[in-house]
């Protein structure tokens, strides 16, 4: 594939509004994840952003929370970048769940007082893809707008859309990420089927019981070329657990091989030249062990370094976003991160434990989802 540069990043992220207090929490080494004071759920959750930094007060009233954190990260990509891509700019968001809260206060509005009485402004922001048509109208693009809902692998598949018309030529520059938001009824869904855990997430660990929610977003300025750039991608792949059921992993981890064999492949490099791995895993047992296995099965004996950053910002479009912009830090800074809260592990690979310099080319980014969805993507350093 060609190598598209990643030339801005937008952040809105649990305890980190923008680039620089996301870098520093990635460096902490800390985990953004606690009780949740609303849920009686262990959660990562935005906290201190204020909405009125990014967005005009009258724009605002018609924001849900979901698109006031896409809107943010949005403008804090093209700020980062420095440039304006022009109206002919596409936008592609993921998002696992969309605006569930919205959606049960437009059905309880709905149910209380009829169609005629409801309000129209919440059934306007309950679709999934409201955040992606607010980022549009706000800054004039003319450009595809897609929103894509494939639970983990939300972003990730966003990313590869963006890139796929980017390759194409068919706008100037993408906008992708993903965007999602922590709601009481969503949590309390993936407790009755056994997916959350009742403590902080621990990705790989022996003792893992399930994963953390996290909540967010993450917005990219994609280009076929820019003056500047943090990353390219350049590489993609995808696959499916046939063995997976629509609430849980599957354990075919010769599919999700064959993912990111597929991504390696795309990327016109060899298996020996991926530097690290920054993995899917988020805590949940059999979700962690199919992409542990599927590891082992491709690289064998020589698993490069693998990072597991969900410990750090949870899980779902948020959490994947983050995950890939935790492994573009990484490149940028040429640094590893810590896989927070892996303690004692029982595959053949320990994941990073702690921050470290590493000559990193080329990143591996895995988003394995409860269904059977696979998308993988390589990172590049340089733009061939």
């Amino acid at each position: 594939m060609s190598r598209i540069a990643i030339s801005g990043i937008g952040i809105v992220a649990p305890d980190a509004i923008g680039l620089d207090a996301f870098r520093a929490l990635l460096a902490s080494g800390r985990s953004a994840v606690v009780r949740a004071e609303r849920f009686d759920y262990f959660a990562a959750l935005v906290r201190d952003f204020k909405p009125r930094d990014f967005i005009n007060p009258m724009k605002m009233r018609r924001m849900n929370s979901l698109s006031r954190f896409g809107v943010a990260a949005a403008k804090l990509a093209l700020a980062d970048a420095g440039v304006d891509p022009g109206r002919n700019t596409g936008v592609v968001l993921g998002t696992a769940f969309g605006p569930v809260q919205t959606s049960v206060e437009y059905m309880q509005e709905y149910v209380e007082k009829g169609a005629a009485l409801a309000p129209p402004q919440l059934f306007a922001e309950s679709v999934a893809n409201a955040p992606g048509s607010h980022i549009a109208i706000e800054s004039d693009f003319r450009g595809f707008n897609i929103t894509i809902t494939q639970r983990e692998s939300s972003a990730l598949a966003a990313a590869m859309y963006a890139c796929s018309q980017l390759v194409k030529g068919s706008v100037d520059a993408a906008l992708t990420g993903g965007v999602e938001e922590a709601s009481e009824m969503t949590l309390s869904i993936l407790d009755r089927l056994g997916a959350v855990s009742h403590d902080a997430a621990r990705p790989f660990d022996k003792t893992r019981g399930g994963l953390s929610m996290g909540e967010g977003s993450v917005v990219l300025l994609l280009q076929p070329r820019a003056a500047k750039s943090y990353a390219f991608f350049s590489g993609f792949g995808m696959a499916r657990d046939t063995t997976a059921t629509i609430s849980d992993w599957g354990d075919d981890h010769a599919a999700v091989a064959t993912a990111m064999r597929a991504a390696i492949d795309d990327a016109e490099i060899a298996i020996a030249d991926v530097d690290a791995i920054y993995a899917s895993a988020n805590g949940s047992m059999r979700g962690d062990a199919v992409e542990a296995h599927a590891i082992e099965q491709l690289f064998g004996d020589r698993v490069p370094p693998v990072v597991a950053t969900k410990g750090v910002f949870g899980e779902y479009a948020a959490g994947g976003a983050l995950q890939l912009a935790a492994a573009i830090v990484a490149i940028d800074e040429q640094t590893l991160h810590a896989s927070v809260g892996f303690a004692s592990g029982e595959f053949r690979f320990t994941p990073n434990r702690e921050r470290r310099p590493c000559a990193l080319r080329h990143v591996l980014v895995n988003s394995v989802s409860a269904g059977g969805g696979i998308v993988c993507a390589v990172l590049s350093k340089e733009a061939a």
